[in-house]
């Protein structure tokens, strides 16, 4: 069980990330590349990446296990900047110390004796030669395994953030805190959730970064070292039959157009920010079967997200609907 204590001032200091963070998505993916869990979301995942896996990120095996420990430094605090060879220089710059800490901290973790590469112990020792060997194998994983899936990845954390949103409006840091349910469980001034060990983490008013990840399997994540900045990283809803690499941008997707009406591009438009399909039949004064149906079409076409919360839908424009919405071609007849 993890709990995590909230100040006053720690309520009032919870953030949501504003994108996903590619050295999350790098350590969580990697993990979840060689298990078999979820299967249902990330089946054909591993089916397109497993083969073409370049022989460089197999320097990352021992460094993320599917299970336990994983050091601190690949992950380091990027303050809201999530670019990918940023983020990496901010690894390869982990002070000799931290890096000792950490890589002994994942030895001690193993359950049976474990033999350390020789490229982990150059690590530990910030060995130059080990360095750009793990930036090598960072920027290769990337490119071969999330790059060409990232317009998808992005969709669905932006699709999350509207929902995170949206209750922040209607509830405050409370209706955050309380709509993570049944990932997270508020029960104020606790924050708890499911965990591989019994932990407790005391904020003592620095607040709590939440980073949505789409390769976060089953239970949230934190950092072991409790004086970092505090980041709480949890599963972002799926939907199923994403597993398609991205081929071109929308706009070398003419045919597309030809979905576009005026009370599609309107529900694309209102769907920026994200609507319910209640919502979108209001606004536009169609009847809520008709606002559905359109939504069917769009979400078909790659065009929009829709993500179940209780009894509602709340639909999300997609990068490519976004794209084809600004697209000067978006001209057609109504539907």
């Amino acid at each position: 069980m993890l709990r995590i204590h909230f100040t006053r001032e720690d309520v009032a200091r919870v953030r949501v990330a504003a994108g996903p963070d590619p050295l999350w998505e790098i350590t969580n993916s990697f993990q979840a590349l060689i298990t078999e869990e979820n299967a249902p979301v990330f089946g054909a995942w591993r089916r397109l990446v497993r083969p073409r896996l370049p022989a460089t990120s197999r320097m990352l095996a021992p460094l993320l296990p599917p299970q336990g420990y994983s050091p601190d430094f690949l992950t380091p605090d990027l303050r809201g900047c999530f670019d990918l060879e940023g983020g990496v220089d901010m690894v390869l710059s982990t002070p000799r110390s931290l890096l000792r800490r950490d890589l002994a901290r994942l030895t001690a973790s193993r359950d049976r004796p474990w033999p350390v590469p020789t490229e982990i112990r150059a690590l530990a020792e910030a060995d130059l030669t080990a360095l750009h060997r793990l930036r090598s194998a960072l920027l290769a994983y990337h490119r071969h395994a999330l790059a060409p899936f990232w317009p998808h990845i992005r969709a669905l954390v932006d699709a999350d953030r509207a929902l995170r949103a949206r209750a922040v409006l209607e509830g405050g840091t409370d209706g955050l805190l309380t709509g993570f349910r049944p990932v997270l469980r508020w029960q104020p001034p606790v924050l708890e959730a499911d965990y591989p060990v019994d932990r407790d983490l005391w904020l003592g008013g620095r607040g709590l970064l939440l980073q949505p990840s789409f390769f976060c399997i089953r239970r949230p994540v934190t950092l072991a070292d409790p004086e970092v900045p505090p980041v709480l990283v949890y599963p972002v809803q799926h939907t199923l039959g994403w597993a398609t690499p991205s081929r071109g941008t929308p706009e070398q997707h003419a045919p597309l157009v030809s979905l576009i009406g005026r009370t599609r591009a309107a529900i694309l438009e209102d769907a920026v920010t994200g609507r319910t399909t209640r919502e979108l039949a209001q606004r536009l004064r169609i009847s809520d079967p008709a606002a559905s149906y359109h939504t069917a079409v769009l979400r078909r076409a790659g065009l929009l997200l829709s993500m179940r919360r209780s009894r509602t839908v709340l639909h999300t424009i997609t990068p490519s609907g976004l794209a084809l919405l600004n697209s000067p071609r978006n001209t057609a007849p109504d539907v």
